[in-house]
């Protein structure tokens, strides 16, 4: 029976481990058929669009975040060193029982507004812009390509970045202790008004420069796991199952985060400088906030909060690469019905 045009672009599109960058209009002309022209659409090696891939990380970025809430908020409280009369935490333990004491489980959610109005466009950016250069530098070829993952990483980290970060700033001066903000608007009003549009990138070189390693930590590592997870599942049919997704990410996050602890840390004091009895810098220098965290708190307060970001980083990954590939999944799915009768 010959093949038809939607079998032709499913075994281009989906063949298993098969590099590709493929066309409508290729599929038609090796049918030896004329191509419609509406037909004429790139299509990605998993057979998914720059806009679906951006679909499917904005999804995944929302749930990964709205869940694992908590845990930050734990994370930056712990990280700050904050002055009278908003006292300061060392500790997992006592971060949590303070806010559950003092402001109960709605405490752990300030800030959230923010986060939502944030994760959603920049993790589309983040995921679209990775399956773009990841393509692009050779990671779907047949075998492991780690530094084609790490390039892309790096890559989407920068557009991430430079979506996230005035929200992320919000975010973590709603979470603080003692935050003299009321809520969202509250915040970038006086933002805004007293320090400036600048003020929402006081950390973005910061957050690029941890995140780039971090991602390309992430990223090789998730890619890694995945394949050796896939190698050794008895399922040889080439498809990945979800605990596979599950335990990569996991993985990936754990490493990832506790890798790039003493930059977040930085990154978290040059946000919330100024606030609650915060101490305030002259500039966004990583150096002298590293000098001045050592000098005050010596080598280990570089590592405050590591135990925070890697309880929220390791669920956090495992939550976002499951929803990422079950919502490609879900569009692959969608590509291939087939079309109405009109």
């Amino acid at each position: 029976m010959a093949e038809t045009i939607s079998e032709a672009r499913k075994r281009i599109s989906f063949a298993h481990n098969m590099p590709h960058v493929a066309t409508a209009r290729h599929e038609c002309e090796e049918l030896g058929q004329s191509p419609q022209k509406e037909q004429i659409i790139v299509v990605e090696e998993d057979g998914l669009s720059f806009r679906q891939h951006m679909l499917a990380g904005s999804i995944a970025g929302i749930i990964e975040h709205v869940a694992m809430f908590p845990v930050d908020t734990v994370k930056t409280r712990v990280q700050m060193l904050s002055g009278p009369p908003c006292a300061s935490v060392h500790s997992l333990s006592k971060a949590f029982s303070s806010v559950m004491k003092i402001e109960g489980p709605l405490g752990f959610y300030r800030g959230i507004g923010a986060m939502v109005l944030g994760a959603g466009p920049s993790h589309a950016a983040y995921f679209a812009v990775y399956e773009a250069f990841k393509e692009k530098f050779g990671g779907n070829e047949p075998g492991h390509h780690p530094l084609a993952h790490m390039a892309a990483g790096a890559c989407a980290t920068v557009a991430n970045d430079a979506v996230l970060t005035p929200m992320d700033v919000v975010k973590q001066r709603l979470q603080l202790s003692c935050s003299p903000y009321r809520g969202v608007l509250d915040c970038i009003k006086k933002m805004l008004k007293e320090e400036g549009l600048r003020a929402f990138y006081a950390s973005y070189r910061t957050t690029v420069l941890m995140n780039i390693p971090f991602v390309g930590v992430h990223f090789a590592s998730y890619e890694a796991a995945k394949k050796v997870l896939n190698d050794l599942s008895l399922d040889r049919t080439g498809e990945e199952n979800f605990l596979t997704h599950v335990v990569a990410g996991g993985a990936a996050g754990a490493l990832a985060s506790a890798v790039t602890t003493p930059l977040d840390v930085v990154k978290t004091r040059l946000q919330c400088q100024g606030v609650c009895g915060a101490e305030r810098y002259c500039n966004s220098s990583i150096s002298e906030v590293i000098r001045r965290v050592i000098t005050r708190e010596g080598p280990k307060g570089l590592f405050r909060g590591m135990k925070p970001r890697v309880l929220f980083h390791t669920p956090a990954a495992a939550i976002s690469w499951s929803t990422y590939e079950a919502g490609k999944a879900f569009l692959q799915r969608w590509n291939e019905r087939p079309p109405s009768v009109s």
